[in-house]
């Protein structure tokens, strides 16, 4: 039986690894073996910033969210303290966005909290 040297499948996957790391510097954009190893240091990268992102999302919510609370002359824990108690079940990300789309409206729910922490 002849031996099989696998041609045509191994090249096909030096392609689609060499594609996946278009765009690196260096070695690592053109060498088999280095562009192997960044291929898989930019998986494990991925999945972190996958988790990361959620976590810089409710940050930035957070702090969008106490600057329009201080313009209203309320702390963010208050607020956030207050719509607990006045039962306003808003998500951080939906709040920042009312702040940002209808001040109106969230000086509103900022009365609101105002009025449940006083009681």
């Amino acid at each position: 039986m002849p031996r099989v040297r696998k041609g045509a499948a191994r090249h096909q996957a030096k392609k689609r690894i060499l594609k996946a790391v278009k765009g690196h510097r260096g070695s690592a954009g053109r060498l088999y073996r280095l562009a192997k190893e960044a291929v898989a240091r930019a998986a494990v990268n991925a999945r972190i910033d996958r988790k990361r992102r959620k976590r810089d999302f409710r940050g930035l919510w957070i702090t969008r969210l106490s600057a329009a609370c201080r313009q209203r002359g309320i702390r963010y824990s208050q607020f956030i303290n207050g719509c607990k108690k006045a039962n306003i079940e808003l998500n951080r990300k939906m709040l920042s966005e009312i702040a940002i789309a209808d001040p109106k409206g969230f000086d509103a729910i900022v009365e609101a909290a105002k009025a449940a922490t006083k009681s």
